[in-house]
């Protein structure tokens, strides 16, 4: 027995005599070609019942993976994962015996039990694999034209199938495979399946009734042509072995039906396996839908993880056996990728883009997919006409739909992002019981798909079948303004919560409903503003959804749409909806283009409308955007004076309102250096506001109340000497602001956290880890002013650590960008630190320059916090510079410290004393030294580890010992 083993001849064994192998109920029969358990056969494929017929001959000994591999696959190169999911097969079959398959761990299987024969064997003898010594079977399945790609998973499940039921139906939309698929199923079934396997076309049938003379001829049936019939030509089939592949059966699909339900009732040997856009719908009936091929996600970039979906595997195969130096390289990978997405993974049109990739090139096709009817053409020669362009593909669904249906198919398309049955019902503007008929015919057609990715009901079409219904929208003009104003009044009445003070928090509660429609939204918009479109419902619309956009932290689009709109205001100026697209617009331009002029103005007309409209929800919007540009562009006086008018309103309104003018007090009270009255009302801010409020002000207000109270005070609590805590209020704020999910917020609190306070306190990892999540936030969803700062603390990092010419490269290129947006919060803070830097290099003119330029700013803006660093700072250069009047050095550091005291910032007078000290000291002037800097120092509790402090020791350590020795002398 184990001699055969070695034969590696391509034939199977048949016995003559001993036929079957029995072993506790499971039989092997080796003539039949089953696997049977108590007597009823098992499906299995046929490689996997070779593995065990090698195994059953065995007798029970061990056969290595090497013999398996070369009895089952002769002259093949086979991976062990290939053997590992045939004998998983196996197991499945055995089902709860299937340990008597036993792995022998690195060496191969063995089946386990007492298999007993029925009779002594006589010598095997070789025939032709997959035929009966009584029968010759048939079959006119075409040999495949070249390799099916990435639908083996599919080839195996459909050979259990049909294994398992009398008819299965291939569906999915044209293109998707459905024929290509049968073709392989009835080849891999054929050598094993003791069966005629016949392959019957009825694409090419205009009449229906031509179904039973089709198959009578594919079959060599004789019957007469008058007495041609479903049960005629079941009949004469009769009792025969059949496989009988009915392919494209769509277009005559309910005479299919009755031929294959005849056949199943009449024929209990045939099965049938169909292909169709639409399933049979008969008794019995298992219904397959076909996937398209894998597609790589939107972020999958990676060459690997992109080789490894299917449809990039067709795309290059295809190409390649065109062209075979267009290799896939990698830099290729992504774009291919995006074609294979925007194709939806449908074969043949993956085959059509790659036949013009050949041509035209990769980057060629990917640029024209827009029209990709008129370039995805040309398809193999030997193709069906329908399967020889893109266009026509479609077409031959379409053209089988009823009227009502291709209606309703050119209505669907207007939505790129799927939609709801309420959406489809006021596009066509009907009933939603007859809209839900339609899709459901359209559904089963395979025409539209359940859009898995959420438990609500929800469709959409495929891509491709999107673009081709559009195009049949827009060639009838009329219908096309009709559907696409709809859509628009449908976004219009859908997004209304946005819109409503009362029901904006539910609406923000319910954000993932509204960002499935972002498409569709898009869409609508565009329209409205094209020529031919209904200007003033878009600008109805795009008032709508101006908090959307921010609610979505989609800024720049909420910019954009809010521009154009305005552009287009016509007979809509001095409306509500005006004021409230110039709210939202000053806001937007804010957040992306910074403290400008324009966005001033724009505001102001928001607030003039406001007060005019007697609108108070607006007049606090546009205040605090006017805050925020004054703060932020260094106009303190304007800001404290916005903050004080909504302070004074404020006093007389809820809690809410004071805690929140509490913030726009204390903020500007904070860059004043007022460090212990703005802590205070900061503080009060923080614990009074309500925190279930606060998604809906960013929204409202364009901030966080509450994170940005958290971020300021950090600074107060710095200044005033509390060093522990201004760390882990920093911490808590950027926890804050992250949890809020609004990136406006969070670039703010990350910004303090990592320019004002990690640096600061010499915490550079800290500063390193938020400084470029706030350069990756800022830069996703385009918010410069704070892409600026980021790129300040990166340069800042980078002198400190060492590299001073790439630092100061950085910290040049962040200024300009803060200083082009007019963001002017951080600009003090880091032009210092460019100055510093400067110094460190030997460019002391240049730094002394930036540092009188700073001081100047600061000083005129009453930007008076930081005042004295700006000094110490000043003092500092002229030390390095080694030139200065040691005297004027003295008066700058006395200058820090007299500021600084003046508004209790105890860590910045220390600071100018530990300088200050440090000049004494050189000057041998050490007990004024000891004095200066002694009684400072003693006054921290905290932070005694900071860069600062540890400097601040040191020299008190050098000057007590250096006091100690002069008093001894004196």
């Amino acid at each position: 027995m184990m001699a055969i083993l070695k034969d590696e001849a391509p034939v199977a064994l048949r016995h003559e005599g001993t036929r079957v192998f029995e072993s506790r109920g499971w039989e092997v029969d080796l003539t039949k070609r089953e696997l049977r358990a108590n007597g009823s056969a098992v499906p299995i494929g046929s490689r996997a019942f070779e593995i065990i017929e090698t195994l059953v001959l065995s007798a029970g000994a061990l056969v290595t993976k090497d013999d398996l591999t070369r009895r089952v696959w002769p002259g093949l190169i086979v991976e062990d994962n290939t053997v590992q999911v045939h004998v998983s097969a196996i197991r499945k079959a055995l089902g709860p015996d299937r340990s008597i398959l036993k792995t022998v761990s690195g060496r191969g299987y063995r089946l386990l039990g007492d298999w007993e024969i029925r009779q002594e064997l006589s010598t095997p003898t070789a025939v032709e694999r997959g035929r009966s010594e009584s029968y010759p079977f048939l079959t006119n399945v075409p040999v495949a034209a070249s390799a099916l790609i990435g639908r083996e998973n599919a080839v195996e499940q459909l050979c259990d199938l049909v294994s398992a039921y009398r008819l299965v139906t291939l569906t999915g939309p044209g293109g998707i495979g459905k024929t290509v698929l049968a073709s392989e199923v009835a080849r891999r079934l054929f050598p094993t399946s003791e069966s005629d396997v016949f392959f019957v076309e009825l694409v090419s049938l205009s009449d229906p009734k031509l179904i039973p003379s089709t198959i009578a001829d594919t079959l060599n049936l004789k019957l007469q042509s008058d007495a041609m019939s479903p049960e005629s030509v079941a009949r004469t089939i009769g009792g025969r072995r059949m496989l009988l592949v009915l392919d494209n059966c769509e277009h005559v699909v309910d005479a299919a039906a009755v031929m294959a339900e005849t056949l199943v009732r009449l024929c209990p040997h045939t099965t049938i396996l169909a292909t169709s856009r639409e399933t049979l719908r008969i008794d019995g009936e298992f219904a397959y839908r076909v996937a398209a091929l894998e597609v790589p996600a939107q972020h999958v970039d990676v060459s690997d993880d992109v080789l490894g979906h299917s449809a990039v595997q067709l795309f290059i195969a295809r190409t390649r056996s065109l062209r075979t130096d267009l290799g896939p390289r990698s830099e290729m990978l992504p774009v291919i990728a995006a074609i294979c997405r925007k194709l939806d993974g449908m074969p043949l049109a993956i085959e059509f883009a790659a036949a013009r990739a050949a041509t035209l090139g990769i980057e060629q096709v990917a640029e024209h997919l827009d029209d990709r009817f008129a370039l995805l053409t040309g398809g193999r020669r030997t193709a069906l006409p329908r399967h020889q362009t893109l266009r026509a593909t479609l077409d031959w669904s379409y053209e089988l739909l009823p009227e009502a249906e291709q209606r309703l198919l050119r209505h669907l398309s207007v939505f790129p992002a799927g939609f709801t049955l309420a959406a489809a019902a006021a596009v066509v503007s009907s009933n939603e019981s007859s809209v839900a008929t339609g899709i459901s015919s359209l559904v089963s057609k395979s025409l539209v798909t359940m859009d898995g990715s959420e438990a609500a009901s929800r469709w959409r079409l495929l891509e491709t079948v999107r673009v081709y219904g559009l195009e049949k929208l827009v060639l009838d003009n009329e219908e096309n303004e009709t559907a696409m104003r709809r859509v628009v009044a449908f976004y219009v009445a859908l997004f209304a919560p946005f819109a409503i003070e009362s029901q904006l928090q539910t609406a923000i509660d319910d954000l993932g409903r509204y960002r499935r429609e972002i498409d569709n939204l898009r869409a609508g918009l565009n329209w409205a503003f094209s020529r031919g479109g209904d200007t003033a419902l878009g600008f109805e619309l795009a008032a709508t959804v101006g908090d959307f956009w921010i609610a979505a932290s989609m800024v720049a689009e909420c910019c954009e749409w809010a521009e154009k709109a305005l552009s287009k205001i016509g007979p809509a100026i001095d409306t509500r909806w005006e004021m409230v697209l110039q709210c939202s617009f000053g806001i937007a331009l804010i957040y992306t283009q910074g403290m400008t002029p324009h966005a001033r103005a724009v505001l102001v007309q928001a607030l003039a409308l406001a007060r005019r409209l007697e609108d108070f929800n607006y007049q606090l919007r546009a205040t605090c955007g006017l805050w925020f540009h004054s703060a932020r562009s260094m106009a303190l006086t304007d800001a404290f004076a916005f903050a004080r008018e909504y302070d004074e309103v404020a006093q007389e309104r809820d809690i809410h309102s004071r805690a929140t003018a509490a913030w726009l007090v204390g903020v500007p009270q904070t860059y004043l250096g007022d460090h212990t009255q703005a802590s205070e009302r900061l503080k009060w801010a923080i614990d009074n506001y309500p925190v279930e409020a606060r998604r809906r002000d960013m929204i409202r207000l364009g901030g966080d109340p509450r994170a940005s109270s958290q971020a300021h005070r950090t600074v107060n609590l710095l200044s005033q000497g509390f060093l522990n805590e201004a760390s882990r209020e920093s911490r808590l704020a950027v926890d804050e602001a992250r949890s809020a999910g609004q990136p406006t917020a969070l670039c703010a609190s990350l910004a303090w956290a990592a320019g004002f306070i990690s640096l600061s306190l010499g915490e550079l990892e800290s500063a390193n880890n938020y400084g470029e999540e706030l350069i990756d936030i800022a830069y996703k969803h385009e918010l410069r002013p704070f892409h600026a700062a980021g790129l300040c603390v990166r340069g800042t990092l980078a002198v400190r650590r060492g590299d001073a010419d790439v630092g100061i490269g950085l910290l040049r290129s962040g200024l300009a960008d803060m200083q082009a947006a007019r963001y002017l919060l951080f600009h003090p803070f880091f032009r210092t630190e460019l100055a510093a830097a400067l110094g460190t290099i030997g460019l002391f003119d240049e730094g002394v320059a930036e540092i009188n330029e700073t001081l100047r700013f600061a000083i005129e803006t009453d930007y008076r916090w930081f005042v004295p660093e700006i000094l110490r700072t000043k003092g500092e250069l002229q030390v390095l510079r080694g030139a200065g009047d040691p005297a004027l050095i003295e008066d700058l550091f006395r200058q820090s410290m007299k500021q600084a005291s003046a508004h209790r910032a105890i860590y910045w007078e220390l600071s100018a004393a530990t300088s200050l000290a440090a000049l004494l000291r050189n000057q041998h002037r050490h007990g004024e030294a000891l004095a200066v800097l002694s009684p400072l120092y003693d006054h921290f509790a905290d932070g005694l580890s900071t860069p600062r402090l540890r400097e601040a020791g040191h020299l008190l350590h050098q000057l007590r010992g250096k006091n100690g020795s002069e008093s001894l002398r004196d």
